[in-house]
């Protein structure tokens, strides 16, 4: 009878590297030595820890979903739609991924996070400059944003170009546009720095592609690659109000918002608005 593997067998039948003295390690490519130490409590509490790798590593998917917003935005806009489908699909599941950071800050108590909250002072997710940027390329514009920035000038470049720059929608429609389905001009040639209002021309763009998906397939893809992105922000808007109302209930955010009152008022906020509407037509 064979007597089973010990690991220690099983790496060196495998040929593991094990010396890295000359070589790139894992850690190395990933500067983890950087990112594991950029955890920086600021009070005894336990539970700190939770809050600031949430955090952190939300920021870290962010980073990740602007590099592929900005990407699609390129592709939609240079007529490659191919390859603007695959990034906004990636940008739908990193949405999931933020959808369920929530479940995990869910378990911190309020009593748990009313100890940690003083230390906080001023600090919120609301000044992410990240997340600030998202909503621009998504198209929910809002001047005011900029302000939490002033005080960082580099900061506050990266939030200005995409607060200047056409949205994802603004390009999906000019898209519509060039290929002949007639838009509005009012939703093609306007001021990109304005929030995009709902227009039933532009209603009537999309119903032409969704009641002959074949004809302009890549377009009707399009629209649902739009919808699917819409989607997975709404989960995400929501889960985000539940969980804040389960860990802090109706206090005020520490930015200065109305905590939960604002967030809610935040699920109303529709990005894509025909198309949603248009399902009611067809």
């Amino acid at each position: 009878m064979t007597e089973p593997q010990t690991p220690a067998d099983i790496v060196r039948e495998e040929r593991a590297q094990l010396d890295f003295s000359r070589d790139m390690t894992y850690g190395d490519y990933l500067h983890l030595d950087a990112l594991l130490t950029a955890q920086h409590p600021l009070s005894p509490e336990h539970n700190e820890m939770l809050f600031i790798v949430q955090h952190q590593t939300s920021e870290l998917w962010m980073k990740l979903m602007l590099h592929e917003l900005r990407a699609a935005i390129d592709n939609v806009a240079n007529d490659r739609l191919a390859p603007a489908f695959k990034m906004l699909a990636r940008v739908s599941r990193i949405m999931d991924q933020l959808v369920h950071a929530w479940d995990v800050l869910a378990t911190m108590t309020p009593p748990e996070y009313s100890a940690l909250r003083p230390y906080l002072a001023r600090s919120s997710g609301f000044q992410s400059f990240q997340y600030r940027q998202i909503e621009f390329l998504l198209g929910n514009k809002n001047a005011a944003m900029l302000k939490p920035h002033a005080h960082r000038p580099d900061l506050q470049a990266q939030v200005q170009a995409a607060f200047e720059a056409p949205s994802l929608y603004d390009e999906s429609l000019r898209l519509l546009a060039r290929h002949g389905i007639p838009v509005p001009a009012t939703a093609t040639q306007r001021d990109w720095t304005q929030p995009y209002r709902a227009d039933p021309g532009v209603e009537l763009a999309w119903l032409t592609v969704y009641r002959d998906s074949e004809r302009y397939w890549d377009l009707y893809q399009l629209g649902e690659k739009l919808t699917d992105l819409e989607d997975a922000f709404r989960q995400w808007r929501f889960r985000h109000v539940t969980t804040v109302e389960r860990v802090i209930g109706f206090k005020r955010g520490t930015g200065g918002t109305g905590g939960v009152s604002y967030l809610r008022k935040m699920l109303d906020v529709v990005l894509f608005p025909e198309i949603w509407t248009l399902r009611t037509s067809l």
